[in-house]
């Protein structure tokens, strides 16, 4: 029956040195129970959703039997957490290897909350159900949204219970993604390999996500450059979405540009820059506002594991790196300016629209605007239901904003369809998603869920129906918290 699937592995990061990863054997649940399918993941892995839903499949994606051609294996990998350096690893996941899809794409298939590998530093390697499902819900509000994600296939109760603060039910998500990949994972390989396998290292990240063909450039600077503006771009979507990742720490940075690891991440109501809602950053390491430096910070620590192949010269390699990573803000910049003025309805660019926009966030501070609504009251002309429309300064700030359009070829109704298409009339906010996980754990009730992740799955339709989806939660004094969930 397993045939019937479709899996399809070829996993070449198992060719890579074996200092890399450590091979793993299952550990198997109890009684697994799929409780969450990503159909429209599965279709576009080319594999058969209701073959995935009988035994056979949920025995896979519960960890209980190897798909054929799968190889499971625990990535090493070190990180900067919270700026000071640790050897990690997966502590509690595993990967089953990379699946090829009918259309040639390259996909890692791994499992979280697998249970315990070399790396689990005396953790259980387990997960709570809480937190896979909000894995769940973000990453596909993530990709609804446009921004590069990885995805979950599944969730599967594995009918054991975990030990946390308190008794949790324990689960396991299938994450797909183009690679797991990590700046992280060349700190690993600089510290603890030699220069050969950390070469190894660079140049397979290169074949797999970027042309091996660099033509005549330094190839190691070419990586870093190309990781940098990916980075630049990503970060730039989550800002212009009011997302909070919540732990950006250098294991948790892709190479590959995509969003991982949904822990203490949460969506922004009222916009302040010093927004922190992880319970962990009390530091407000990784504030919403501090989100592009951090980004810069992490991309600095991949480029100081590359320095022996920038250059032989060790000064030379360093004045190369810096002066790649000095762009990195202009990356940043220039693809957040462009968002925004896509958000305001702004087609071209002129100097003064960088003030424009500033004007408008300091508005939204000062007032304690809701970030996402406010946008969406611009849109479509309804700023009488905004803290704004009696604000001081909002009436002259919108007056400028409407010369601007005004100064430009495109119609008033254009620049209104371009800021549907760049304004989600919803996102996943805190107390929805708390809502529907509170359903789930508490009461197995997956309805409330279910009609969330139905409303996010089209951000920008602007449909009556999610209307109720974007209205804010009741005053409290009690600050929102979320917690990394391990």
């Amino acid at each position: 029956m397993e045939k019937t699937i479709g899996w399809h592995f070829d996993n070449s990061y198992v060719r890579l040195p074996s200092i890399m990863y450590s091979d793993i054997s299952l550990n198997p649940v109890r009684s697994p129970k799929l409780v969450l399918l990503n159909e429209a993941v599965a279709v576009s892995l080319g594999l058969d959703a209701q073959a995935l839903q009988r035994e056979e499949g949920v025995a896979i994606l519960a960890g209980n039997k190897i798909p054929e051609g799968g190889e499971p294996i625990a990535q090493a990998y070190a990180g900067h957490q919270f700026g000071h350096f640790n050897m990690l690893g997966d502590g509690r996941a595993l990967l089953y290897g990379e699946h090829i899809t009918p259309q040639q794409e390259r996909y890692d298939i791994a499992l979280k909350g697998s249970g315990r590998t070399p790396y689990s530093r005396g953790g259980d390697g387990r997960a709570a159900l809480g937190p896979m499902l909000r894995e769940y819900i973000m990453s596909e509000a993530m990709f609804a949204l446009g921004i590069p994600t990885s995805r979950s296939l599944a969730v599967v109760a594995t009918g054991e219970m975990i030990m946390r603060e308190t008794e949790l039910p324990g689960a396991i998500v299938t994450r797909v993604a183009s690679s797991h990949l990590r700046v992280g994972t060349f700190q690993y390989a600089a510290q603890w390999g030699t220069d050969e396998e950390l070469q190894r290292l660079a140049d397979y990240a290169l074949e797999r996500h970027f042309s091996a063909d660099t033509g005549t450039q330094n190839r190691y600077l070419y990586l870093l450059k190309e990781v940098m503006k990916k980075q630049a771009s990503l970060i730039a979507q989550w800002q212009l979405v009011g997302f909070i990742h919540g732990v950006m720490n250098t294991d948790n940075m892709t190479i590959s540009g995509e969003t991982i690891d949904y822990g203490p991440c949460a969506f922004m109501d009222t916009y302040d820059p010093a927004t922190v809602f992880s319970s962990i950053d009390r530091q407000g390491r990784y504030a919403y506002g501090n989100q592009p430096n951090i980004g810069g910070w992490n991309l600095t620590r991949l480029a100081e594991t590359l320095l022996p192949f920038i250059h032989d010269d060790q000064e030379e390699a360093i004045q190369l790196a810096q002066d790649t990573l000095q762009q990195y803000p202009h990356f940043y910049v220039e693809n957040w300016l462009k968002g925004m003025r896509a958000k305001l309805g702004i087609f071209n660019e002129e100097q003064e629209d960088v003030q424009l926009i500033e004007g408008l966030l300091q508005l939204m501070q000062q007032y304690e605007a809701d970030y996402t609504n406010t946008f969406i009251a611009l849109t479509f002309e309804q700023m009488e239901d905004t803290p704004l429309m009696n604000a001081s300064g909002f009436q002259e700030w919108h007056q400028k904003w409407t010369e601007r359009l005004a100064r430009q070829q495109q119609t008033k109704e254009m620049s209104q369809q371009l800021m549907r298409q760049h304004n989600p009339a919803v996102i996943p906010r805190n107390h929805r998603v708390e809502e529907a996980l509170e359903a789930a754990v508490e009461r197995d009730d997956y309805r409330v869920m279910n009609n969330l992740l139905k409303v996010l799955a089209q951000p920008y339709a602007h449909t009556k129906e999610q209307q109720e989806y974007a209205a804010l939660p009741e005053p409290s004094n009690q600050p929102y918290r979320t917690f990394c969930g391990t």
